[in-house]
C-alpha cells in the first residue's frame, strides 16, 4: 500500500522567491515531522527553483501545478515535462480549477498526454478527479470519476499506472460549506 500523500498547492501565492523562501524556512521543520507521509510542495513556478534548491537536502518534494503535453514548441506561457524534469519530482494534472477553465489542453485526453509525457521524462503525476454537486447529488459520482480515472490513465501498462497518484477532490466541497467526509473519499477511491 502506498504511503499518504501531503501536497500543498500554493496556487497563485508566494510567487517572488524571497516570499516563497521565507515560507518554506517557516514550514520545514513542521513538515521534517510529518515522517509518515509523503510531503509535497507545489509552488508557483517563478518560486520553484529557489524551493526545489531550499529542499534540496530534506524528504520534502517538490511539484508543478501544470505542465503541457508537448517537450518543445510555440505554446506561450506553458512548461513542458522536459523543463520541469530537473526542477521537481511531481506535477499535478487536471486540477478542478483548470478543468473549469476549459479549453482543449484540459479533456480527459489532454491529461492523458500530459501524463504520459510527465511519466516519459520521470515526473510522477498527481491528477486530479472529482464531480461537482449535481453530478453527486444525482448519483452520478462512481460513473464520472471512473471516467477521469479511466481517461487519464487510458493506453497506460500496469507499471506506468501504477507510478501515478489520483488525488479526489470533490468539486461540491470546494466553497459550499458541505464538507467530503473521509468516508465519502474512500468509498470513491474504492469505486474507482
Amino acid at each position: 500500500m502506498r504511503r499518504p500523500i501531503l501536497a500543498a498547492n500554493w496556487k497563485m501565492n508566494l510567487g517572488r522567491p524571497e516570499d516563497a523562501l521565507d515560507f518554506v524556512r517557516r514550514i520545514r521543520y513542521a513538515l521534517n515531522e510529518m515522517e509518515t507521509v509523503d510531503r509535497i510542495v507545489c509552488p508557483p513556478f517563478t518560486a520553484m527553483a529557489a524551493v526545489a534548491e531550499a529542499l534540496a537536502a530534506t524528504s520534502i518534494a517538490v511539484g508543478a501545478q501544470n505542465m503541457h503535453f508537448e517537450d518543445k514548441g510555440a505554446h506561450t506561457g506553458e512548461i513542458s515535462a522536459a523543463m520541469l524534469a530537473g526542477l521537481c519530482r511531481f506535477v499535478i494534472l487536471g486540477h478542478s480549477e483548470r478543468r473549469a477553465a476549459g479549453g482543449a489542453l484540459e479533456t480527459d485526453a489532454a491529461i492523458n498526454r500530459k501524463v504520459r509525457a510527465a511519466l516519459a521524462h520521470g515526473l510522477t503525476p498527481i491528477v486530479c478527479v472529482g464531480e461537482n454537486l449535481v453530478q453527486m447529488e444525482k448519483g452520478e459520482t462512481q460513473a464520472f470519476v471512473s471516467g477521469q480515472v479511466a481517461g487519464a490513465l487510458d493506453g497506460l501498462a500496469p507499471e506506468q499506472a501504477s507510478r501515478c497518484v489520483i488525488a479526489y477532490e470533490p468539486l461540491w466541497a470546494i466553497g459550499t460549506g458541505k464538507a467530503a467526509t473521509p468516508a465519502d473519499a474512500n468509498r470513491v477511491i474504492t469505486l474507482s
